[in-house]
């Protein structure tokens, strides 16, 4: 049920980037437009590599779904506050990736009623972001037409995103398009660590209850890369509110990956390793700093 990456998302970015060195007098024109080709196919190239990386946002729910994590409600948005963020484009860009993580995690766990609900929220963002047909009227009813079709489901939903994408693309509208792929990864990565936060502490001892988590623990150390590669993507973009204070909080969560040298160890063959929660408070600390930063 894995679902396509978001590849290609980002390909307007490399207008943006280089519109800066153009036009600066009338002299350097043919100058600055040969440099901007050459800058924008080395861009292009950058930007696919960065994008093929990042989960889409289906991923990490379906992975969470197949370690046999029970789900839990509590850790999706409230797709009820989605009139909060119609004021103000970022903030509709980031929860529209929220929203789309949510309902991969609803789809992952056949609560497609939910899904259906929270893709109604989704389409109110979509709307006012000027969207058109990514959300609409004949989505849902192919969601309600294929309710007990989890692949059809996810299906659906890649389609709505690549709609959503090809929008972003022709529109030029770069900084909303990165904004709306870190919105769907943290809250992929704020489901993951919720799920290890709030798993009772007192059913199993620790070393019983570190073996239970394993699985889970390892779809957030496998995210280091994608961290990268949307520190990368985001120093692309204008860095203005809120992409710096995301940038700086991603810049703190690649340190804390470092820190735990997870790759090395296994590297070196250190059967002595046992992974813990322990290893994951930093990371838990500066997810839930991100996440609250999107939904609030």
């Amino acid at each position: 049920m894995k679902l396509t990456r978001l590849s290609y998302y980002l390909l307007a970015l490399t207008t943006a980037c280089f519109l800066g060195s153009c036009g600066s007098s009338s002299k350097d024109s043919s100058q600055n437009a040969d440099e901007f080709k050459q800058a924008e196919e080395s861009l292009k190239d950058q930007i696919q590599d960065v994008v093929y990386n990042i989960p889409s946002p289906s991923e990490i729910p379906y992975l969470l779904q197949q370690t046999g994590a029970e789900f839990n409600q509590s850790l999706l948005n409230d797709r009820k506050k989605v009139d909060q963020y119609l004021t103000r484009n970022d903030k509709a860009a980031l929860n529209l990736g929220v929203y789309a993580a949510d309902i991969g995690y609803l789809s992952s766990y056949d609560k497609t009623q939910e899904a259906i609900d929270y893709l109604n929220s989704a389409k109110k963002l979509a709307d006012n972001l000027g969207i058109i047909g990514s959300f609409d009227g004949d989505v849902l009813k192919q969601f309600e037409a294929n309710i007990s079709n989890k692949d059809s489901l996810a299906s659906l939903l890649n389609k709505s995103v690549q709609k959503t994408d090809k929008y972003l693309k022709d529109d030029s509208r770069n900084k909303l398009a990165a904004l709306m792929i870190t919105g769907s990864f943290i809250e992929g990565l704020s489901i993951s660590t919720g799920l290890i936060k709030t798993y009772p502490k007192d059913l199993l001892k620790d070393d019983q209850r570190n073996l239970v988590l394993t699985p889970l623990m390892r779809v957030i150390l496998e995210q280091e890369k994608s961290v990268d590669e949307l520190v990368k993507m985001l120093s692309t973009v204008e860095q203005s509110d809120p992409i710096s204070t995301i940038q700086a909080d991603l810049t703190a969560l690649q340190a804390s990956y470092r820190a735990l040298n997870i790759d090395e160890q296994i590297k070196n063959n250190r059967s002595d390793m046992v992974l813990s929660d322990k290893n994951l408070i930093e990371i838990t600390k500066i997810v839930e700093k991100m996440r609250k930063g999107i939904i609030e």
